[in-house]
């Protein structure tokens, strides 16, 4: 059983409670979030500790392969299992949790052993992947099943057009900023060059006038494609964008 709040020293509580606010999970029992960030290296040289994120991570595993299934689901109605199949591996995988976790700074609050301290852990794509396994299946046993589809909602649905091939980026990132941010992108053209055979676009995509992301390519439409589809990469990462009231943040 994870420890209470109460039993987390100070200075680790106000660290995890930031964290919480990051994520946007008031979690009811902070002790499940410092266990997901827990190491198995650190509960072998700090016994009394507590247990690993292992345990979470087995758990995490099987919510992230539910939650992420349900949303290919409603993005995809006419896809067959064997396409909705690939794009949750093209999703799910390590390199895409560990570059999730990276912008969520979950390295920084990993305890780690002196072992894989010394060994540069905190930037393991590997570790990074698990931790962040765990840490939703912290959200699962701390608020359930809603709560942790929130969650992977809010990292995947930016992501969910690139999950399967032909998607429009375009429209997605339409749907995404309208969903969220109430507002719809907006695209520039920021340079033309090349022989007439021979063109070179480059096209940026701004909402509320803040640049989200740029894109090149031989026609003006491929520029802008591939415009959205890395605004879409920021924004899954929680990258600066607009709030709803225009606020950037």
């Amino acid at each position: 059983m994870a420890p209470e709040p109460a039993d987390l020293p100070p200075a680790r509580r106000q660290e995890l409670e930031s964290l919480a606010q990051r994520l946007d999970h008031r979690f009811q029992n902070l002790g499940l979030l410092d266990q997901a960030l827990r190491h198995s290296s650190y509960a072998h040289d700090t016994p009394g500790s507590g247990p690993s994120n292992e345990r979470l991570e087995f758990l995490g595993d099987a919510v992230l392969a539910l939650t992420v299934s349900a949303l290919l689901l409603a993005r995809f109605p006419e896809s067959s299992e064997g396409e909705m199949s690939r794009g949750r591996a093209a999703l799910v995988n390590a390199r895409q949790l560990a570059a999730l976790a990276r912008r969520l700074d979950l390295g920084a609050h990993l305890l780690l052993g002196r072992g894989e301290e010394g060994q540069a852990g905190r930037e393991k794509p590997s570790l990074l992947a698990n931790a962040l396994e765990a840490l939703l299946g912290a959200v699962y046993l701390d608020g359930g099943l809603d709560a942790a589809a929130r969650l992977t909602e809010r990292w995947f649905s930016p992501l969910i057009s690139t999950a399967l091939p032909g998607q429009d980026f375009k429209t997605s990132l339409q749907e995404f900023t309208h969903a969220r941010y109430k507002a719809p992108p907006a695209y520039h053209l920021m340079a033309e060059s090349g022989p007439g055979h021979a063109r070179h676009f480059t096209v940026e995509v701004r909402l509320q006038d803040l640049p989200l992301a740029q894109g090149e390519g031989r026609t003006k439409k491929e520029a802008e494609q591939r415009a959205a589809r890395q605004a879409l990469e920021i924004l899954a990462g929680g990258g600066a964008a607009p709030d709803k009231d225009g606020v950037t943040g």
